[in-house]
């Protein structure tokens, strides 16, 4: 798992994230506000939000070698609030390569997400 500390509050990370894969051409799928609907039911849970996102130029290759790796993409990014740092969280492609037995080819097809998350973090 890679973690990174975002400069910004959690909603501007997610909207800067948001920013930096339409600039980059990458679909976003959904984000989804585990927060606010914990919140919505009375419960309380730290700022938290779910941003999921990919490419299927770059994916569908993936899932087609192996089937079981559409469990992990589209690619996703934890933004979360850990006391008064924001931070990032996804599974490292090397990770999710090794899990599924990827080709270097395939397995580079998912680095572009380190990529994005330097960008949203860089002031």
């Amino acid at each position: 798992m890679t973690t990174k500390e975002s400069p910004w509050p959690v909603e501007e990370t997610v909207s800067r994230l948001k920013g930096v894969l339409e600039s980059k051409g990458i679909k976003l799928f959904a984000v989804i506000d585990h927060s606010g609907e914990a919140e919505a039911v009375g419960l309380e849970l730290r700022d938290t939000k779910l941003v999921i996102f990919g490419n299927p130029l770059a994916g569908t290759p993936v899932m087609a070698a192996a089937p079981l790796a559409a469990l992990d993409l589209p690619l996703k990014v934890l933004v979360w609030a850990d006391d008064d740092q924001t931070k990032l969280s996804y599974a490292e492609p090397a990770e999710l390569a090794a899990r599924y037995g990827l080709t270097d080819e395939l397995a580079g097809r998912l680095a572009a997400i380190d990529a994005v998350t330097d960008a949203v973090i860089d002031r």
